[in-house]
């Protein structure tokens, strides 16, 4: 059997990767309690009060998910009355996806306790830790990209 060893490679993916299951257990359980039973509903109604009105292959790419795959999304949204789909108004082919009023209620009361779970998390850091890990958040993430073009 081979050795993982200390700040190989592989040690650190294996933290990385541990680390980024439980925050995001805890980052679900925080959604769940806020009363949305998946992540991608969150996401899409997030997307929507902080950008706007989009249309839904837009929607998908700002939350990685298939064109199939928000369709869905939006169709339940939809039916529970959180989002409307209207033509715009400058290209009729295109279709915009809004956030109902009670979407927009629902969403911005959730946004907020969403923001102050996150603010708790990362309370382990202080601001310079902060500033170092999001620096190679970013650092990794444009290599990684890059690795794969």
């Amino acid at each position: 059997m081979t050795k993982i060893y200390q700040h190989s490679g592989t040690h650190l993916f294996l933290l990385f990767w541990k680390a980024s299951h439980a925050v995001m257990r805890y980052d679900q359980a925080g959604i769940n309690n806020a009363g949305f039973s998946s992540l991608t509903d969150f996401a899409v109604l997030e997307v929507l009060l902080h950008k706007g009105s989009l249309p839904v292959n837009t929607i998908g790419e700002k939350v990685l998910l298939t064109s199939g795959s928000i369709t869905t999304a939006v169709d339940r949204l939809e039916r529970k009355g959180l989002v409307k789909r209207e033509k715009s108004e400058l290209d009729r082919r295109v279709v915009l996806v809004h956030l109902s009023e009670s979407g927009r209620e629902l969403i911005t009361k959730a946004f907020a306790e969403h923001a102050a779970n996150l603010d708790q998390l990362f309370e382990v850091f202080n601001d310079e830790e902060r500033a170092q890990f999001a620096k190679l958040c970013r650092k990794l993430g444009g290599y990684a990209e890059k690795m794969t073009q």
